[in-house]
């Protein structure tokens, strides 16, 4: 009996000795996969990454390359009446991204006034039409340009 529980014994202690090697395989395992993946470790930097970069209130209103960091429009006479009266209801990248003449800027402006409570812009209209006629206007569609004045040959073997 007592060569029984010595077995036992014995085999309690490699069954925790296989537990704690095979718990260590498996970490080095992970580690090294980690550092594959990831040599620099920079989930242990303490840097912020730009994506996450907070404009300070000295920041809000610089200007960078003629571009308005804050909104991206371009710097230009009216650049803040358009920042003051537009991004108050939507993001600067729609106006961006809509460009138009003068006639559906004041279409669309009056549209805002008539569906989305857009207030009277009085004597600020004239300032941002301009603004947006003159850096965001109307662009080419499509990919490429129509292919004109081409000499085609036949391809013969």
């Amino acid at each position: 009996m007592e060569k029984e529980e010595q077995f036992r014994y014995q085999a309690k202690i490699i069954y925790r000795l296989m537990v704690i090697v095979f718990s260590m395989v498996g970490l080095v395992t992970v580690t090294g996969i980690y550092l594959i993946t990831d040599p620099t470790l920079s989930v242990f930097k303490k840097t912020t990454p730009e994506s996450l970069y907070i404009l300070t209130e000295e920041d809000e209103e610089r200007i960078e390359n003629g571009i308005h960091l804050r909104t991206g429009l371009i710097e230009a006479e009216g650049l803040m009446e358009v920042v003051n009266n537009c991004t108050n209801c939507h993001s600067s990248k729609l106006v961006i991204q809509n460009r138009m003449n003068k006639e559906r800027w004041i279409a669309t402006i009056r549209w805002m006034q008539e569906t989305q409570n857009l207030w009277d812009l009085g004597g600020n209209e004239d300032i941002i039409v301009s603004y947006l006629v003159t850096n965001y206007p109307p662009g080419k569609k499509g990919r490429r340009e129509i292919l004109t004045n081409i000499e085609w040959y036949d391809l013969q073997e």
